[in-house]
């Protein structure tokens, strides 16, 4: 089952993807990865949708990775006594810690936390910023705001704050019996949502200890001042567009996806495009023409990967949204100019490495002989990641020990990793990935392939070798 295409595609499961036989179909249509929304998701569905996966996994003798998205923090006003207002511009609105119902003065906003931080100035926006207020006047309980932009609003609608940094973590109680559970089931990937300083994504890798890696969501403004501080200790991003399509104008979002996109691959981590790529399909079997351009710029961009969320978790259609979306990363990455994109948005890791000289070896070396495939030998799949920066022409096959180590590198760019026993000395090595090659279908007999491993075998982070092989 190798993939034509380098970008992966990650479809979020739900109501419209809950049985065996269309998870199945999913996996067949183009899906590598497959992310579960605890949002929507109790213990007993996450742990069903684990075993299923994993099922799934076995019969088709294919790594599938596990991508659990914690739900984070949710901000909310509490409720009205008529169950909304019209609010008017001009309008002085009060949030305070009253419990009462409120009207269309007030309302309780039950987060003393967000009370104590807003400051003068600060924006507040309602309902996914349909409702918009400045803040004129706080106090320990309460804050005074005008309202910018008009609109109903309702019971318990979400509130955003663009100018506000909260001093809470992101990890709520439910969090982290959520994270818990998941790291009991084994998933791959474990997803921050509303990430403001690096410190969010430390807390979490202080729990997960290596059994998951930890990708940060980047949806608050907050992440983008520190977005550098934020790529260094995550795992991986995830360009968040609809969150952080309301807490920054819509028009600034395209360039904040090239810049994280370009900020991490700079650094080594994938990036995942998310939120309403395919959104039309939902309820039509056909996407429209500017989603499939939407798709097609992210591939151009080089991002690892693609993400569905409704469409594959509670539209009509999920099965044609992966394979409508696997067609346009493949059509995009045999385009003339692709190459041409990629290759310009090359840039030197930073603090280079001996590893990291060998991965950018290997990718000239293999342009230059026309290579079949990059073949890393990877324990950690830090050497993948390495190769997959470098965004080669040659696809790249890792072959790794750890089952762990396969599927969380289903994520990552160009990389079709397989599970096998470490090779045990240089003849083995090199015999064992021609073989890998051939049976995983690219190459025959004479093509050549290169070789990227590092000795002694079995040591983490030893990459220091480079061969030229050819298949027998």
């Amino acid at each position: 089952m190798r993939r034509l295409r380098r970008v992966k595609v990650i479809a979020t499961l739900g109501p419209a993807s809950i049985d065996k036989a269309i998870v199945t179909g999913l996996v067949k249509a183009g899906a590598d990865v497959f992310r579960i929304n605890m949002s929507h998701t109790d213990h007993a569905g996450l742990r069903a949708y684990v075993r299923m996966i994993r099922e799934i996994e076995s019969e088709l003798r294919r790594a599938l990775g596990v991508l659990v998205d914690l739900q984070g923090p949710k901000l909310r006003i509490g409720a009205f006594a008529e169950g909304s207002v019209h609010l008017r511009k001009g309008d002085c609105f009060v949030l305070d810690s009253d419990a009462r119902p409120g009207d269309v003065t007030r309302v309780q906003l039950p987060h003393p936390e967000i009370l104590a931080a807003l400051k003068v100035n600060d924006t507040i926006l309602i309902d996914d910023g349909k409702v918009r207020l400045h803040v004129v006047e706080t106090s320990a309980d309460s804050a005074s705001a005008i309202v910018d932009v008009a609109g109903r609003v309702s019971n318990r609608k979400g509130v955003s704050l663009p100018d506000t940094e909260i001093l809470i973590t992101s990890m709520t109680a439910k969090d982290r019996a959520d994270l818990d559970t998941a790291l009991d089931e084994g998933v791959d990937w474990v997803a921050i949502s509303f990430v403001q300083r690096p410190e969010d994504v430390i807390e979490v890798k202080k729990i997960t200890q290596g059994r998951a890696l930890v990708m940060a969501k980047i949806e608050k403004p907050q992440a983008i001042s520190r977005l550098e501080e934020v790529i260094e200790v995550a795992d991986a991003l995830m360009v968040a567009r609809g969150d952080l399509g309301v807490e920054v104008p819509l028009e600034k979002v395209p360039g904040l996806q090239k810049r994280i996109n370009r900020n991490a691959r700079r650094l080594g981590k994938p990036v995942v495009v998310a939120t309403q790529m395919l959104e039309s399909m939902i309820l039509s079997p056909l996407p429209t023409r500017a989603e499939v351009s939407d798709v097609a710029t992210a591939v151009f961009e080089g991002a690892d990967a693609v993400m569905l969320s409704a469409e594959s978790a509670a539209g009509q259609y999920p099965q044609e949204a992966v394979a409508t979306m696997s067609r346009i990363a493949e059509e995009v990455e045999t385009d003339t100019v692709y190459r041409s994109i990629i290759n310009a948005q090359r840039a030197e890791a930073p603090n280079p490495t001996s590893a990291d000289a060998i991965a950018v070896a290997a990718r000239d070396v293999a342009q230059t002989l026309h290579c079949k495939a990059i073949i890393a030998w990877t324990s950690s799949g830090a050497t993948a990641l390495r190769i997959a920066r470098e965004r080669p022409a040659s696809p790249i096959l890792a072959l790794t020990p750890k089952r762990d180590t396969a599927r969380r590198l289903a994520l990552v760019w160009g990389v079709h990793a397989l599970e096998t026993r470490d090779a045990i000395d240089i003849e083995d090595m090199v015999s064992r990935a021609c073989e890998h090659s051939v049976s995983e279908g690219f190459g025959k007999s004479g093509d050549r392939v290169i070789i990227v491993a590092g000795m002694p075998f079995g040591s983490p982070g030893a990459t220091n070798m480079i061969r030229i092989a050819h298949l027998g």
